[in-house]
């Protein structure tokens, strides 16, 4: 029988791309299938860490017509068996229609007519349960046997990092205000973390987020490493293996921690933490619970953002050292 080749469509973002991958790697383990993806450049480099992708897409984004046509005119050009879209919008399923495949299935969570583009749907939505758990109604569907533990085969360089018994990680910033716990707050954990003997802990962000990185580095000389603008997508998988636990809001390196096997201690204000918090055992959310909560806004309509400044340092800190085996 002929290895059966599969185009994966997962446009975006660093989590969303990292919740689809144990679905993907189901197949291409089950199936023995040539796996190639397509999504967009800035998540390039992603991609190529996963072990069970032979060939990576590049996918335009908006405003570039004329490359978007070449990528389309690319995958037109390659045959496929089936073609999967994880992401289930407007342009994905336009990616999905382009390319030449019998089947095209689309996911249980599709929407913005995307569904127009399948010829196949897997399921019907459910968005109560978690992204990860969403991804893998296609494998329900295609019959396959969802994993018992959903993972996929990461790789990616390692990072010199200076030697430490004990290495914390700090992702203080994210894409939306309303999901930040305040930078004042990062710091004075940072501090009292930092004051553990043989801990070290690092700073992780792009590299818009390089002040807060320093005013959290500053509390700590020597003992906390600014890393923010300073780490590539593969770079930032090398820096999180060898930590202890991650401590974040919910964004991008949550994620790749936990796909890691890295404990996550995350907190959550405006957004679901059972739908994208940190998947797997071994990890903690926080949360206040207020009535407002989630609100999945991108802007506090009450105006103090009491969801995430209202957890305190001391709860934080509690929790953490909880998760590391601290004496409190």
């Amino acid at each position: 029988m002929p290895q059966p080749r599969i185009l994966i469509v997962k446009l975006s973002s660093l989590g969303d791309i990292l919740h689809v991958l144990p679905t993907v790697q189901a197949m291409h383990d089950q199936l023995g299938a040539r796996v190639d993806w397509a999504v967009q450049p800035e998540y390039e480099a992603l991609v190529r860490c996963f072990a069970c992708v032979d060939r990576v897409v590049a996918v335009p984004r908006h405003g570039r017509l004329r490359a978007a046509r070449a990528t389309l005119r690319e995958l037109r050009r390659s045959e496929y068996d089936l073609v999967v879209d994880l992401q289930g919008l407007f342009k994905s399923a336009c990616v999905s229609r382009a390319a030449r495949a019998p089947r095209r299935i689309g996911p249980s969570y599709a929407r913005e007519g995307s569904w127009l583009a399948y010829s196949e749907r897997a399921g019907r939505m459910d968005r109560t349960r978690h992204a990860v758990e969403q991804a893998m109604d296609v494998l329900d569907h295609l019959g396959l046997q969802r994993p018992a533990f959903p993972a996929g085969e990461i790789r990616h360089p390692a990072v010199a990092l200076p030697p430490a018994r004990r290495r914390i990680a700090l992702a203080p910033v994210s894409r939306w205000p309303t999901k930040n716990w305040p930078a004042a707050h990062f710091g004075v954990l940072a501090q009292r973390l930092a004051r553990e003997p043989g801990t070290r802990l690092i700073v992780l962000g792009g590299a818009a987020d390089h002040a807060v990185g320093e005013a959290i580095a500053g509390r700590a000389p020597g003992r906390i490493d600014n890393l923010c603008g300073r780490l590539s997508i593969p770079e930032l998988f090398g820096a999180l293996k060898p930590c202890d636990l991650l401590i974040a809001n919910d964004t991008g390196p949550v994620h790749a921690a936990a796909a890691l096997g890295r404990p996550c201690l995350v907190l959550f204000g405006p957004t679901r933490p059972e739908w994208t918090g940190p998947y797997g055992r071994g990890h903690r959310v926080l949360t206040r619970n207020l009535p407002c909560q989630p609100c999945l806004s991108r802007r506090c309509r009450r105006g103090d953002h009491a969801c995430l400044a209202g957890l305190s340092p001391d709860e934080v800190e509690a929790a953490a050292r909880g998760l590391l085996g601290l004496a409190g």
